[in-house]
């Protein structure tokens, strides 16, 4: 997530600064998530036959690669042929295969009841990390104005330190326990899903396509970008934006776990994303910097409290040797349609209008929590089903 922090931030800015268009740019970030969605697909079929570790140190690797392909060319195939094969992350969290393997370890280490403080801590601190990588992004000012560095250079030693980043969490997953892999004491073969559990995740499936769709629109790649062409705000001025915002985020996701077991999850999920979604619309049209950070940070309060609830949710409402499966059926469900969001935004940020994907988006977002909200408020996990 650290280094998740500061890509998300300089992508488009980088792509833009050696001299690439909004729609190029636009089909670079599709490419990312074009490949975190085959490699989810990856996860779900093989993660646990492969053995959760290794899959982690492997999709490590690749990250590795990709960053240094970013850190040492500007050949835009070749830049495209990176975003394909690694983990280049544009978007501001915690997104793609590696979170299918670790959403699938996370119930192991809690029970029912301490399940959803297990998932905000983990969103917390990461999102935590992600704030403090922000800050990395000033450092191409820095470079361009106390040593003279040009736009290009200035910005790759970012690259070569997400490329080290890939090596270190190589590290830390080589010293996962066995416990991290699935409990079982005969050969793990492919898993077939219950009738009832297809039934959820076909719906879970289409709506979470529908949400990350919408999602798709207001990347952090291209709130920075937004931030950089609108109000002309320099790179160290929208790190500091981008981790003020992340500090409001991982506060949030504990207050999510505390409104969760008052409520339970899929009210929660709903009533705190609403008013985030709505709030993309007035920060779409504001004519001022200063209102626009206002609306962003009082959004990104909210925008991310349903993100360790629905985790959790899902994970709880089927059995736990279908979580793998279940939580990379979803996450891909949530990354085929993501994948297509970034180049339409480059199109109409370059040919339409810099507010539109933020009014779209923030509508269909909304659409979304009123149908999650109508279909699954009767499926509740094991721990609300007497209390609620």
């Amino acid at each position: 997530m650290f280094g998740f922090g500061f890509l998300s931030i300089i992508l488009a800015i980088y792509l833009s600064s050696i001299g690439y268009d909004e729609l190029s740019t636009g089909i670079i970030i599709t490419a990312t998530l074009i490949s975190s969605t085959f490699f989810t697909l990856f996860a779900s079929i093989y993660g646990d036959r492969l053995g959760r570790r290794k899959t982690l140190i492997l999709f490590s690797g690749l990250m590795s690669i990709s960053g240094t392909i970013f850190a040492f060319t500007t050949d835009y195939y070749l830049l495209l042929l990176a975003a394909l094969i690694g983990f280049i992350n544009p978007t501001g969290v915690n997104f793609g295969a590696l979170i299918s393997i670790e959403h699938a370890i996370i119930p192991q280490t809690s029970s029912d009841k301490k399940r959803n403080y297990a998932f905000a801590l983990f969103s917390t601190v990461g999102t935590f990390a992600m704030a403090t990588g922000t800050l990395m992004a000033k450092i191409p000012e820095f470079l361009r104005i106390e040593y003279g560095f040009d736009p290009v250079n200035s910005f790759q030693p970012l690259f070569m330190f997400y490329a080290l980043t890939g090596l270190i969490l190589i590290g830390i997953y080589s010293a996962l326990s066995r416990n991290a892999e699935v409990q079982t004491s005969t050969p793990i073969k492919k898993v077939t899903l219950s009738p009832e559990t297809k039934s959820i995740v076909k719906k879970l499936s289409l709506l979470f396509g529908m949400d990350s769709f919408a999602g798709g629109f207001v990347i952090h790649s291209w709130v920075a970008y937004w931030f950089f062409a609108k109000f002309a705000v320099p790179e160290n001025e929208i790190a500091d934006i981008f981790f003020i915002a992340g500090i409001v985020t991982a506060i949030s996701y504990m207050l999510a776990a505390k409104i969760a077991n008052k409520i339970g999850l899929v009210k929660t999920m709903v009533f705190t994303h609403i008013p985030a979604n709505m709030l993309l619309i007035p920060f779409a049209l504001v004519p001022s910097l200063h209102l626009a950070i206002a609306f962003f940070l009082v959004r990104m309060f909210f925008s991310n409290m349903d993100v360790p609830i629905r985790q959790s949710y899902v994970v709880a409402i089927v059995k736990p040797e279908e979580r793998t499966a279940v939580t990379g059926i979803t996450n891909l469900s949530r990354n085929i349609p993501f994948s297509a969001s970034p180049t339409l935004v480059g199109y109409i940020f370059q040919f339409v209008s810099l507010s539109f994907p933020f009014i779209f988006g923030g509508t269909l977002k909304t659409i979304y929590d009123i149908l999650l909200y109508r279909s699954f408020k009767k499926i509740k996990p094991p721990e609300e089903q007497q209390q609620y």
